[in-house]
């Protein structure tokens, strides 16, 4: 295990043990959600995602925004450093960090572009499926081949008239001998003009609830029939890459059903107890990025004969940023070291999803406010983070469908007799 937190070899993070966050405080006792200190293993892991992402990320990241250009190179060298597919078993070739860890992670990514990060995190998201109900077959293929070399994957979910309605998909899905038979289309579909492979969800019975509905599917890219569209202009993480993706009696063998046919749903939805946090923990980056953007300007910049700092409005601003930053914060950890902790944290991972993704439009919104004219202007870094926030109250589940979930579970927790201060 490693033990100090100085920067660490890709070939050293090849060979350390895995680095789980439940795991990592074997010097400091009990991890417990209660302890709020960071192992040395977690620091090193953030100094490695600091560094990449001072070195590598801030310098490029302006460009990509106004280009548009796919990060390739940049995620090949975060692959290099073990920051990509961190979820991954040691025994398919991968770090086998928790979730803690990775959030740690995306933090730090998106606090130098959260477009590059959402790329990276990406894999991530496609790859909980298989972490939360592949099979060592399909494990092995598909997540081992991540590890071996720099491969995208991607999420399909959403589609042009279904996002947050997810009984409302429309792709579908029909048994024919050995194989399955897909039609449909994704849409907002990230890294799919890159993907090595999709996870797919389709419905397989038309008369059955939502929860039984769909099967989930493993999808090589370069099976006929897959079409994938132009790359989408967004308004914020431009360099991100989301595109329509169009399945044409696409034949997917029975060995990549993912779990049993009816059992999509749960698995999809199930991927969001790993990746939410993260997510949220991107949130938190750009959150961060624009609390101490705004603070080095307003210590910088002069009204009325003194620092914009020194006035009380300004200075308030900055203060509430930093609660948010630091309230969400604690949220992720929570949320991460939960599931680390092979503890239920669906509830959790929606607070922390909504209160991250609403911190970091508040802070972008008030670092724009405190630059003034300057925030407004494209060569200063605080309106790109603007742009880039909004999408966080969107993807991975909408703040309205986080707080259903918050909702629900409040009224759950009621009806057992249970205490919000336990936890859903």
């Amino acid at each position: 295990m490693l033990r100090t937190a100085t920067l660490i070899s890709a070939a050293t993070l090849k060979k350390a043990s895995p680095l789980a966050a439940v795991r990592a405080y074997s010097s400091a006792g009990s991890p417990g959600i209660m302890n709020f200190g960071l192992s040395e293993e977690q620091k090193s892991i953030q100094e490695l995602a600091r560094k990449f992402t001072v070195d590598e990320i801030i310098p490029v990241a302006a460009e990509h925004d106004v280009t548009g250009k796919y990060p390739l190179d940049i995620i090949k060298k975060a692959w290099e450093l073990g920051l990509v597919n961190t979820h991954v078993e040691s025994k398919y070739g991968g770090m086998e960090l928790g979730v803690m860890d990775s959030a740690i992670i995306s933090e730090e990514l998106a606090y130098g572009c959260s477009g590059i990060q959402t790329a990276i995190e990406a894999n991530n998201l496609a790859e909980a499926p298989l972490v939360v109900a592949g099979n060592d077959f399909q494990k092995k293929k598909y997540l081992g081949r991540m590890t071996e070399a720099p491969l995208m994957a991607s999420y399909g979910v959403t589609e042009p008239g279904a996002g947050s309605d997810v009984a409302g998909l429309r792709t579908t899905a029909v048994k024919k001998g050995d194989s399955w038979v897909l039609n449909g289309q994704k849409m907002w579909i990230t890294n799919s003009g890159y993907a090595n492979w999709f996870f797919v969800l389709a419905r397989t019975d038309a008369d059955a609830a939502t929860g039984k509905a769909f099967t989930g599917f493993i999808v090589d890219a370069d099976t006929p029939g897959i079409q994938v569209g132009r790359k989408e202009i967004n308004m914020g993480q431009r360099a991100s890459d989301t595109r329509g993706v169009t399945f044409e009696d696409v034949v997917v063998p029975q060995e990549n059903v993912l779990g049993s046919p009816g059992q999509g749903f749960k698995i999809a939805m199930g991927a969001f107890d790993i990746t939410r946090p993260l997510v949220a923990a991107g949130a938190v980056g750009l959150a961060r990025r624009a609390m101490e953007e705004a603070t080095r300007y307003s210590l910088e910049r002069k009204t009325m004969g003194k620092p914009i700092f020194n006035h009380q409005a300004v200075s308030f601003m900055l203060a509430d940023m930093a609660i948010g930053v630091e309230s969400a914060r604690m949220m992720v950890y929570r949320s991460a070291c939960m599931r680390d902790n092979g503890e239920r944290n669906t509830w959790h991972a929606s607070i922390a999803k909504a209160l991250a993704s609403e911190v970091a439009n508040k802070c972008a919104a008030d670092a724009v406010q405190i630059f003034g004219g300057n925030g407004f202007n494209t060569e200063y870094p605080v309106e790109k983070l603007m742009r880039d926030a909004k999408i966080f109250q969107i993807y991975e589940g909408t703040s309205q469908i986080q707080r259903l979930v918050i909702s629900r579970g409040l009224a759950d927790m009621a009806k057992s007799g249970a205490s919000a201060l336990g936890g859903f």
